[in-house]
């Protein structure tokens, strides 16, 4: 069974920093490419950041450019965003998300796998 499992959720304040995690286990992930969405109440889930199995070519939401950093370890099935100069607007669920395809996209339909969401909570 294809288990995501976000970590390192929790409230800071703005202009802080918080670290997330996510291991995938169940099945090889390092041919996958894998990302992180983020979703508030009342709306859509929406992109944040994807990165090829690789780590060669990374996508970032025009909100998050700049700020944050995704980053994977393939021998640990692990994906990471390191999250700085937070804003009160960044206050979301961040989802882990892998595909069985090559293909990223920002449409959270088109991801096959998806963690348990990490609250991440910012105070202006």
């Amino acid at each position: 069974q294809v288990q995501l499992v976000e970590s390192g959720g929790g409230l800071v304040q703005a202009g802080g920093s918080l670290r997330l995690s996510c291991a995938a286990s169940g099945r090889t992930f390092s041919n996958y490419p894998m990302g992180w969405f983020r979703q508030v109440p009342g709306k859509e889930r929406e992109f944040v950041v994807a990165i090829s199995w690789s780590g060669g070519r990374i996508f970032y939401a025009d909100s998050v450019k700049g700020r944050f950093t995704i980053s994977r370890d393939n021998a640990k099935n692990t994906v990471y965003l390191q999250m700085n100069s937070l804003k009160f607007e960044d206050t979301a669920v961040y989802y882990c998300v892998a595909d069985a395809s090559s293909v990223i996209t920002v449409v959270p339909g088109s991801w096959d796998y998806w963690g348990q969401g990490t609250q991440v909570t910012v105070s202006s």
